[in-house]
Order: structure tokens, then C-alpha cells, then sequence
């Protein structure tokens, strides 16, 4: 750690991933003199973008769609000036998404109703209209019911609540079965499902199919320009232009408290820093009752870290390549690809949950995002990564180390049947992650997960905790382990801001809407 650290602070913010960066930056709007402390050389936790194969090729790292922050005030109304004042700039996509069929065909998403249902039509007119239907429903108030709940707000005891709330109880997988028949449309609907990483076949998961077809619908494959760092950097201006620091190099070893509350914050180097007012802790909540000094882990604490588990476990692959992918006879050039069918994420599923690798069929999300933004590439170059789920720990017994090549290149033989630009002399360089590599990259990503992991909780999977206080006065939650739960939101950041400010006393609609 190069930089001194102040002697106090009115609030300390542990980590600089997006969702603590956007409480910060709430609170230093509000006045509040505010630290940010990184553990990492770099901020933005998820939501980083770094030369991972060769000079000159910005490679997201984790995150990079940003689709579901555009719902969230914060982007939606532009709350801090991050558009407006920061320059903060998302594309948005056509093709959304694309699908390449084992036969040659493309089922292309586009960020348009109608275009997309005359798609959805070459394969079946019926499910066509039933995916109509099921978009203008979300239109029709579930999303706005939905934008309640990821804003942990009470819902009114309306028809259109009630109807979002048993959309809650189902199953991705229920929905899109009973709702859908052709194997093609709803093999496209599921992956999309899963894109939350998380079981579509999991009660709790029915929103997914309406929600994610939304935002796709909406915002296309939401790119923002410069990569996902370009999110974390902005707020990071906001931050010190309001009087605000973000110190990295800076683990946090302890937050002392007391009776009355949180006291000082110290370091791994040994430097403390005592709290005026509070300490938001974007760290992995199951992790944090471990880090209090002077009071023994409140109950709270302790039952989260007895119902946290990690979850769908991710593997990723990244390169370096020629030029942009293409799909289809026409050559069409997307920012996404999804590949599988409802019965191989089926599959998939079962072997990551018995500790086992699948390439027969598996669900991967691939990002050509250069196809967008030829900005992180030198002069016609590429990026390229493949996203799927893998267990954390290998039945086999096998070392992931040993493995992690062998199983990376199985997958890109997967995507290299239904595209161009993927021959062995198209790729310029290859990285293949692990789960195991996913949680060094990030002390967030416990277990391989870089969602935030889920609970369970009264025997109900609940993705993010409900809670943005805690037991212990002043301290607070934010991050993916807090309620919504992972993905590019925002939504746990500005939640928790908003829990800060009125514990303070303080009028959270000086910065912020209602909503």
C-alpha cells in the first residue's frame, strides 16, 4: 500500500467492487467524507477489465453485460451524473444475442419486439405469440413490481403484485415448458434464464424467462464502452470529486467494535482508521463475522454465515484472437452467443452438482465484445470469452490445474462447430480459468461463484441477503451477497446507501429518487 491513509473517516467502505463504489458514491454526494478500501491492486472487483492474454487486448474479467443496472435509478434517471457528467457510455446492441443451431441456423435476438417474434416465428408462429405475450405482461407492471422488490420496498396488495409474487414461486423451467413447445425457443428462453448463473429449475427462478428477455429486448447485449471498468472508474470520479478516497493495496484485516458500535478499521499493514459514523462492508458477508474485534459475531452474522453456500461455480476462458466471430451462412457479427439445449443444461446441472466436468451439451455463454467495441482490441483484432458452470471441487479427485487446458479447449471446440473465426491459427492467445483461479482472482468469489453465492434459508434458496444493517451499530452490507444478488445492478449498492442515510438521519431523497 503506497498511500497513507487518513486517521478517520466519517464512513469506511470495504471493497471497491461496483456495488460498494455506487454506495460510496451516494454517500460522499451526500456529504459524508468517505474511504474506500481495496484489497486488490486494482478497483472494481467484478467488474474489471485487464490485459489477460496479450498488450493491447482489454479482456472483461468477470462481468460484461451491464443490462440489468439499466433498470436501476441510478443509470435510468442518471441519479449521480454518471452518464451526463462522468461520460459513462453503454451501447446497446443488435444482434442482443444470438443462437447457432446445430444444423446452421441462427435464432438472432434483437433489441426490438416485433423483429424478434418474426424470428421466434421461423420455428414456431404459436410460441411467437406466446413470447408476445409474456414480454408485454412484464410490461404491463410485473417489471415495475419487480423494480420494487430488487429495491426491497413493500409491494402494494394489488392484482399485478400478486401475480409477480406467484411468478416468484415458480421455476424458470416450469414457466418456459408450460408456456413454450418448441425445443429450439425454449432452450433459448432457459439459457437466457441462466444467465444469473443460477438452477432455472429452482423455485424462486420463474421471473428469469420475462425479466432477461426484457432487458435484452430493451438494451441489447448492454455494452459499455471501454469495457466494465469504464462503470467502477466513473464512480471512482465521483467519489473523489465529492471529497472522497479509494485507497487499493488495502485489505481490511479487522473492524473493531464495540457495544456501541464499529470503531476503527485496520489493515492488513497494520494502519487503522477510526469511524466517525459507520462502516459499509462490501466484502463476502459470510466472511465478515470473522473479521469483528472487540464483540464476539452477532447472531445475524453467524446465521449467514451458516447459510451461505457458493452455489453455481463458474469456468471461463478467455482470448485473444484475429478477428470478430461470426455466426451463420451471412456472417453475422454479435457481441453474444448462447449455446445448448434445455436438455443439456439439464445435464450440465446434474454432473456440475455431482462434482463432474460435461462438454456433451453444456450451457456457455460466449462474448465477442470487440464485435461492438473494437476499442479493446488492437486494429482488427478480437477479444473472446467463453462462460459456463463447474463444479469448485472435482469428483475425480483431479487437481484443476492439470486439467483446466484440456477442458478450456473442449469448449472452444464447441463454439469453433457453429462459427467462424475460431480456427486454431485464428487464436493468438488462451487463458483458461478455473473455478479454483475465479476465487484467487477475487477474494469475493468464494467457491468459485462470482455471483454472490445464494442462502438457504427456512429451507427456501434465497440469492441475497435481506439485509443491508446488521446487529452491530454502523455496520452495514452491500455487495452480491446481499439482496438482489449478483450480476451488474448496482441495486445492493444504492439499497445500502439508502439504509446508511436514514440511519444517519439524513434524507436519502437529496441524492437518490424514491424508488
Amino acid at each position: 500500500m503506497a498511500e497513507t491513509l487518513p486517521d478517520a473517516a466519517d464512513v469506511v467502505v470495504i471493497g471497491a467492487g461496483h456495488n460498494s463504489l455506487v454506495c460510496a458514491a451516494y454517500l460522499a454526494r451526500a456529504g459524508l467524507e468517505v474511504l474506500v478500501l481495496e484489497a486488490n491492486a486494482t478497483p472494481g472487483g467484478n467488474t474489471r477489465t485487464e490485459p489477460l492474454t496479450l498488450p493491447g487486448f482489454a479482456h472483461d474479467s468477470c462481468s460484461s453485460a451491464h443490462v440489468l443496472i439499466q433498470g436501476n435509478p441510478l443509470i435510468r434517471d442518471d441519479e449521480l451524473g454518471l452518464v451526463t457528467e462522468q461520460g459513462l457510455t453503454y451501447l446497446t446492441t443488435d444482434p442482443a444475442v444470438v443462437m447457432p443451431q446445430a444444423d446452421g441456423d441462427v435464432l438472432v435476438m434483437h433489441p426490438d419486439l416485433e423483429r424478434t417474434c418474426t424470428e421466434i416465428a421461423r420455428w414456431s408462429p404459436e410460441d411467437a405469440d406466446a413470447f408476445r405475450v409474456l414480454v408485454n405482461e412484464w410490461r404491463g407492471g410485473l417489471a415495475a413490481a419487480h423494480g420494487r422488490w430488487s429495491s426491497l420496498l413493500p409491494q402494494p396488495d394489488d392484482e399485478v403484485s400478486r401475480r409477480y409474487l406467484a411468478l416468484r414461486e415458480e421455476s424458470a423451467w416450469d414457466v418456459v415448458h408450460t408456456r413454450f413447445s418448441h425445443p429450439v425457443v425454449r432452450s433459448f428462453l432457459l439459457w437466457m434464464a441462466m444467465a444469473t448463473i443460477q438452477d432455472p429449475r429452482r423455485p424462486g427462478t420463474g421471473f428469469l424467462p420475462s425479466s432477461l428477455a426484457a432487458g435484452r429486448l430493451d438494451f441489447g447485449w448492454t455494452t459499455p464502452l471501454g469495457g466494465s471498468q469504464a462503470l467502477p472508474d466513473a464512480l471512482i470520479r465521483i467519489i473523489t470529486a465529492h471529497g472522497g478516497r479509494v485507497v487499493c493495496d488495502a485489505p481490511v484485516a479487522s473492524v473493531e467494535a464495540d457495544a456501541d458500535g464499529v470503531r476503527r478499521v485496520v489493515v492488513g499493514s497494520g494502519e487503522s482508521v477510526r469511524v466517525g459514523r459507520a462502516v459499509v462492508a462490501g466484502g463476502h458477508l459470510a466472511q465478515l463475522g470473522g473479521m469483528l474485534t472487540g464483540v464476539a459475531p452477532p447472531p445475524d452474522l453467524v446465521r449467514a454465515a451458516e447459510t451461505w453456500r457458493p452455489g453455481l461455480s463458474v469456468f471461463a476462458v478467455h482470448a485473444a484472437l484475429r478477428a470478430d466471430l461470426t455466426f451463420g451462412p451471412d456472417g453475422i457479427a454479435s457481441a453474444a452467443a448462447g449455446y445448448g439445449t434445455s436438455e443439456g443444461f439439464a445435464r450440465h446441472l446434474d454432473r456440475h452438482h455431482a462434482g463432474e466436468l460435461d462438454a456433451d451439451d453444456p450451457w456457455l455463454l460466449v462474448v465477442n465484445q470487440t464485435a461492438v467495441d473494437p476499442s479493446r482490441a488492437p486494429a482488427g483484432r478480437a477479444t473472446f470469452k467463453i462462460l459456463t458452470i463447474a463444479p469448485y471441487t472435482l469428483a475425480s479427485g483431479e487437481d484443476w490445474a492439470d486439467v483446466k487446458d484440456a477442458y478450456g479447449a473442449r469448449l472452444v471446440e464447441i463454439v469453433r462447430e457453429r462459427c467462424g473465426g475460431l480456427a486454431p491459427d485464428d487464436i493468438l492467445a488462451l487463458r483458461c480459468e478455473s473455478p479454483v483461479d475465479v476465487s484467487q482472482h477475487n477474494p469475493h468469489n468464494v467457491g468459485g461463484s462470482c455471483h454472490g453465492g445464494e442462502f438457504l434459508l427456512d429451507g427456501r434458496v434465497v440469492p441475497g441477503w435481506l439485509r443491508y444493517d446488521t446487529d452491530v451499530p454502523g455496520l452495514f452490507l452491500t455487495g452480491a451477497t446481499t439482496h438482489p444478488g449478483g450480476s451488474v445492478s448496482g441495486r445492493p449498492g444504492r439499497n445500502a446507501a439508502r439504509e446508511v442515510l436514514r440511519s444517519l438521519g439524513l434524507d436519502p431523497l437529496d441524492v437518490m429518487g424514491p424508488a
